[in-house]
């Protein structure tokens, strides 16, 4: 297992090590299996791979439940948590040592008050958790999928930039951004997030009302929304779930939420819609 080593010196040589023991054979095919990463041109594929060799060294990657660990889950969920801290300091994913991975969904014990202050205990089925402060938790089925409009991985670490500032609230650090940037986050967001609560309350009101709208047969609605309705849970699943849509399908988000896409690429420091809207360089 590798753990985390609080010594620079012995960092950067375990780092650099874990980046030799990289198989390219393996690596290859885990470019060549997301659709996202087969995206990314020769010079962003190198730092990926250094940036994913640095989340090895620095987290202990670890089954439950079962699942057997291997090197293709372990370099799977590293590179696709790499993602979003490309151009990123990696110090966003510090104060913390563990990612454990469940070989499918699993459930939470939860707890909700209700309007008569009455405390109900409920399991909540989950593809994925991060925790404040602690380790971020992965069902390896989903991960393992090449959706292009769901990522666990992408979204459970877009939760661990956006905890860096303590609670999730939508605004992840903006260290690397202007003032004038900082502001127009905040504004973009609310503005963004509120237009996107109106969307989902109006095809809501579209579905009949004999119908679930939770269920395979209401789909039909909801995916006229430009992502998944669970964005509209508060501001922290919000930038959560565009973040997901922001590295897997760029251009959607681009298309349909275009300001709010631009402070994302400003904050990411990339801009895949652009870079997907070229010919991809081979896997």
């Amino acid at each position: 297992m590798l753990r985390w080593l609080t010594g620079r010196g012995a960092a950067a040589h375990r780092i650099a090590s874990t980046r030799a023991q990289i198989d390219p054979r393996l690596w290859d095919d885990l470019i060549s299996h997301y659709a996202f990463l087969r995206a990314l041109d020769a010079t962003q594929r190198q730092a990926l791979l250094a940036r994913t060799a640095w989340i090895l060294a620095s987290k202990t990657v670890s089954a439950t439940a079962g699942l057997r660990m291997t090197d293709r889950i372990a370099l799977a969920i590293a590179a696709q948590a790499a993602l979003p801290i490309l151009n990123l300091d990696p110090a966003h994913y510090e104060g913390w040592s563990e990612i454990i991975v469940y070989p499918a969904g699993f459930r939470i014990p939860r707890t909700r008050e209700d309007e008569d202050g009455v405390v109900h205990e409920y399991l909540e089925d989950a593809a994925g958790e991060a925790w404040d402060g602690g380790p971020v938790v992965l069902s390896w089925e989903d991960a393992a999928d090449d959706a292009d409009d769901f990522n666990v991985v992408i979204h459970e670490f877009a939760h661990k930039l956006d905890l860096c500032n303590g609670e999730a609230d939508g605004v992840p650090p903006l260290s690397h951004c202007t003032p004038a940037t900082r502001k127009n986050w905040v504004r973009v967001l609310n503005e963004s997030f509120d237009t996107f609560c109106r969307q989902v309350e109006l095809v809501e009101s579209q579905i009949p009302p004999d119908m679930d709208p939770e269920s395979e047969e209401s789909w039909t609605w909801w995916s006229t929304l430009p992502m998944d309705p669970y964005a509209a849970t508060d501001e922290a699943e919000f930038f959560a779930v565009s973040s997901e849509l922001f590295f897997v399908n760029p251009t959607l988000l681009a298309d349909r939420i275009p300001r709010w896409y631009d402070v994302l690429a400003d904050f990411y420091q990339q801009d895949p819609a652009s870079s997907q809207s070229h010919p991809q360089i081979p896997a």
